[in-house]
């Protein structure tokens, strides 16, 4: 046995269709594409999502939903993470930033009344739930909207 010798196993590869190269192949004329039409056309593409002429996906399922263009999209932070920030007196959305609670300096902040509070502290953001508000005024703080 020598490596000149080794094969793949009968059957493992075929000879390539030779398209378009004579009526004795079976393939000549139309070279296996069909006649006329788009398939027929050289630089065509099958899309991805076409289904052979069948009516889409997309356009038999029904529409649903809407976008609503005046929806505020808030940055949140709880109570609760208000209470690490207690010693720094006055918390402002600067400060949130600062401290990595709020990520973009684009968008509003809004307090939400998740968690507890124990230290008084001031509190000056673009809004406030009214449940996180009680909290912060139940143990001496005050919030104002900026």
């Amino acid at each position: 046995m020598n490596l000149a010798g080794i094969k793949p196993a009968k059957g493992a590869t075929h000879s390539r269709k030779r398209r378009g190269r004579g009526e004795g192949s079976g393939l000549g004329v139309t070279a296996g594409r069909g006649n006329k039409g788009y398939g027929s056309r050289a630089g065509r593409k099958k899309r991805a999502w076409f289904e052979g002429g069948q009516m889409p996906l997309q356009r038999r399922l029904p529409k649903f939903g809407f976008t609503n263009i005046h929806r505020v999209p808030y940055q949140i932070v709880n109570v609760s993470a208000l209470e690490k920030l207690a010693d720094a007196g006055e918390i402002t959305k600067e400060l949130l930033i600062e401290k990595g609670l709020v990520k973009k300096s684009g968008l509003p902040v809004k307090i939400l009344g998740n968690g507890e509070l124990k230290s008084k502290v001031t509190v000056k953001v673009d809004a406030v739930s009214k449940s996180a508000r009680e909290k912060i005024e139940k143990v001496g703080g005050s919030v104002s909207l900026s």
